[in-house]
């Protein structure tokens, strides 16, 4: 059976981070503390310890030739800040006699240290581990001569105390602001989360159809780039949508007069048994046939060019090369055999960013518009001006009138010179090309003939691919 994964909350995975955050720099400032307190409730008592060692030494004598001491209530006052803990002292001469102390018979044995001055070592008091120091002092006397070592110890409890009591005390505000931070954590985080709440809310509250851009005002600079993002790809996509609905209602409505025109003209060819007046049918069904065909290739051929434009990526393409595969395709030659098509391009790159087949396109159709309606010879070219890359097609025909120019472009425009065949496609898929890539459309006329051109922002020549 397939596990279920739940997805994770990007709440959880904050506070977790928080909190293994805390927890880690929790542990490194213990360990810290412990090292620091242990440190300091050492250095704390050795100086009780050395201080009481000190005094007993400063006590010693020497009476007819032997050292004797009287202990100072100062060196046990001093002992007695740690009062849980068991102590020990001794005075002896080194590899001689045992003066005084308070365990004669469990001698507490210093190890071998050179130099004058305090040696600190650790040892076991009655099983207990305890820190010991030594102090000698040196004695030049007539009828003595020689050290007197005093050895003061005492067992840990007062500092395995003071070393927790640090610990407590240090850890237990870092406690308290490490559950605040969390606290606040979790308040930050939902606060932040709650913009895409709110985004979440209106798509779900979306109708399906519903694709305008959602409003960024007053989002953090953070999720305006996700939504900036996101609106674009929404608006790719209603443009896609729409594409495909025009697609649709186009086709419904452009193909059912051909659709029908052909039905009668198959109803006449085949009931009519007049033979010439069967074979005029058949030449106005082949007629109406052809038509057809051109219609489904423009419907086809103008959503194809829409969908790339949003979805193929901008690349280099040189204007020479599309003129130059437009010409070598010869489909001129099927749409107006006998008509002279010439070529006329440069040396140097003529360089734009776009889609290649969508440009193709929209200059095929500049090329068909010019033999159906323009007068021969038609020239194709391409050429670079002031930072513009132009591809046009010129005919030495007149050209529309300039207000049906102002109209061409606008889908299935037709005038009252256009013939059965065309579709009013044409135009309006070099009009989507130009404004897709960043260019226009002109169309101009002079006394040699009329010009219609896509003419786009120029892509340095470095770019080229």
């Amino acid at each position: 059976m397939a596990r279920l994964h739940l997805p994770h909350s990007l709440t959880a995975r904050v506070l977790s981070a928080v909190i293994l955050i805390l927890v880690l720099g929790g542990l490194l400032v213990a360990l810290s503390i412990w090292v620091n307190g242990r440190l300091a409730a050492r250095e704390a008592y050795d100086r009780l310890l050395l201080g009481a060692a000190s005094d007993i030494a400063e006590s010693v004598r020497i009476q007819d030739g032997a050292p004797v001491v009287d202990l100072p209530v100062s060196a046990f006052q001093l002992l007695a800040q740690a009062p849980d803990d068991r102590i020990y002292y001794a005075v002896q001469v080194p590899g001689g006699p045992f003066i005084t102390g308070l365990d004669r018979e469990t001698m507490i044995l210093p190890p071998d240290s050179i130099g004058a001055g305090p040696r600190y070592f650790a040892a076991d008091l009655n099983d207990e581990p305890a820190r010991f120091v030594r102090v000698t002092r040196l004695f030049a006397e007539r009828d003595f001569s020689g050290e007197v070592e005093v050895l003061v110890g005492q067992t840990l409890q007062a500092r395995q105390s003071m070393t927790a009591s640090l610990m407590r005390d240090a850890l237990l505000p870092m406690a308290v602001a490490g559950i605040l931070l969390l606290i606040m954590s979790w308040i930050v985080t939902r606060s932040a989360l709650r913009p895409l709440e709110a985004l979440s809310d209106d798509l779900t509250g979306r109708d399906p159809y519903d694709l305008t851009p959602m409003p960024s005002d007053g989002l953090p600079r953070e999720l305006q780039v996700m939504l900036g993002a996101m609106n674009r790809f929404m608006g790719r996509l209603d443009r896609q949508v729409d594409t495909m609905r025009n697609l649709i209602a186009d086709t419904a409505h452009q193909l059912r007069t051909p659709v029908a025109a052909i039905r009668v003209q198959a109803e006449i060819a085949q009931d009519d048994p007049d033979a010439p007046a069967r074979k005029r049918a058949l030449d106005r069904l082949l007629g109406r046939t052809r038509s057809l065909g051109t219609l489904l290739d423009q419907l086809l051929s103008r959503a194809m060019v829409i969908h790339r434009i949003d979805s193929a990526p901008r690349l280099p393409v040189d204007l020479r090369e599309v003129a130059l595969e437009i010409l070598e395709e010869r489909d001129h030659e099927l749409i107006a055999p006998g008509i002279e098509v010439r070529l006329e391009i440069g040396e140097d790159p003529v360089l734009v960013q776009g889609d290649a087949f969508s440009i193709s396109e929209a200059a095929k159709n500049l090329l068909r518009n010019a033999l159906r309606h323009g007068q021969p010879p038609v020239i194709i070219g391409a050429e670079r001006a002031n930072n513009r890359a132009i591809l046009w097609v010129r005919d030495c025909g007149s050209g529309p009138d300039a207000n049906i120019a102002k109209q061409l472009g606008d889908r299935f425009n037709r005038t009252a010179g256009t013939g059965e065949d065309s579709t009013g496609l044409g135009l309006s898929i070099v009009k989507s090309t130009a404004e897709a890539f960043d260019g226009k459309v002109e169309m101009t006329a002079d006394t040699t003939g009329f010009r219609a051109a896509l003419n786009f922002p120029a892509a340095p020549e470095g770019g080229r691919a």
